[in-house]
């Protein structure tokens, strides 16, 4: 009788288990099934939230490097004080010049963050001794402005390097990856266009796997959320 007791006890907790899985299974798919149509509508709609124009960044990029040659500090400057010149960017333009060291695909370097919200970022990012690694695979569009130095990159399959000096623009396509390398001193206006918290990931994974810098971890969080919640705030997805 007790070995009957014992056994209608497991069946029951497994019927329970059995349920409770079910239940888990049926809010997955309800959820799927409702965020779906809302991520297509946002995808679809991506370019009515972008405020930065493509043929603008690379004019005022191409421009600065003009003006000033190899003077990388005149460059940024140049850059960001135009950009926050103009009356439809002027609030969302960061002119609080922080430098934070940026470890991401084996790369290090150093970045200023311009702007960051949901759907795009703009940062000067470079290095004054050169780095190499992977760009990643992302989630949005990047378009990197060489500003001064090289920047080479390969793709598997090719026997020769791209090569990218500066005023012109490296683009990598949303899903695309490749090997890149700064081989000595290049800084960048990078601007990313698409789904940029996906992209957080790989930004911080080196920092919390591999050097971890904790105290750079955090500034880069600070400054990130910061910009992306206070824009998001402004209206700016």
């Amino acid at each position: 009788m007790p070995s009957n007791k014992s056994s209608s006890k497991k069946a029951a907790k497994s019927s329970c288990c059995a349920g409770g899985m079910g239940g888990w299974l049926k809010f997955f798919a309800v959820l799927l099934g409702v965020l779906t149509p809302v991520w297509y509508l946002l995808e679809e709609n991506l370019e009515r939230f972008y405020i930065f124009n493509l043929e603008q960044l690379h004019s005022v990029a191409t421009r600065a490097v003009d003006t000033h040659g190899n003077d990388t500090r005149a460059i940024v400057n140049y850059i960001v004080d135009e950009l926050a010149g103009q009356v439809s960017l002027s609030s969302f333009v960061n002119r609080d010049e922080e430098w934070v060291f940026n470890n991401a695909g084996g790369a290090m370097g150093a970045m200023y963050i311009i702007h960051a919200s949901i759907t795009e970022y703009l940062i000067i990012f470079g290095t004054a001794v050169g780095t190499e690694g992977h760009t990643g695979r992302h989630t949005a569009d990047d378009y990197f402005h060489i500003l001064t130095g090289t920047q080479l990159a390969y793709v598997p399959g090719e026997y020769e390097p791209e090569i990218y000096p500066p005023k012109s623009v490296h683009h990598l396509r949303r899903g695309d990856v490749k090997q890149y390398k700064m081989p000595e001193s290049c800084f960048a206006l990078e601007y990313a266009r698409g789904w940029i918290p996906p992209m957080l990931f790989f930004g911080f994974a080196d920092g919390l796997s591999s050097t971890l810098d904790l105290p750079t971890l955090w500034r880069t969080s600070w400054l990130t959320g910061k910009q992306m919640i206070g824009n998001l705030a402004r209206g700016k997805f």
